[in-house]
């Protein structure tokens, strides 16, 4: 499935060669829309608030990493095409977390 394409760094619309809004083609717009489920914060998307990542646990707190991992599962797996994720967390620094996800699509695209 096709989705608009953004940019890796402000997370914004990209314009193609010709100045029209860019897409993104399968299997990247697979990972760009786990990427941007999992930046969203739950009842953040106002068509429908049961979508992203409950933050309330995890921000002001200090979670273990099986619940920040387990959030950002549930988030990824929303996606349609999503068969399976795996979240590596390689660095928590004062109140940064960071890592990836492995996405497996239903066609089993990795």
């Amino acid at each position: 499935m096709d989705t608009i394409l953004l940019d890796v760094v402000n997370w914004d619309l990209v314009l193609d060669g010709h100045g029209d809004i860019a897409a993104a083609h399968s299997p990247y717009s697979l990972a760009q829309d786990a990427a941007s489920a999992v930046r969203t914060f739950l009842g953040e998307a106002y068509y429908d608030t049961t979508l992203g990542v409950d933050y309330s646990l995890i921000l002001g707190k200090f979670p273990s990493l099986p619940v920040i991992k387990s959030a950002i599962e549930g988030a990824a797996k929303t996606v349609p095409g999503v068969a399976s994720v795996k979240v590596i967390i390689s660095s928590i620094a004062g109140r940064t977390v960071s890592g990836q996800l492995h996405i497996t699509s239903t066609d089993g695209t990795v």
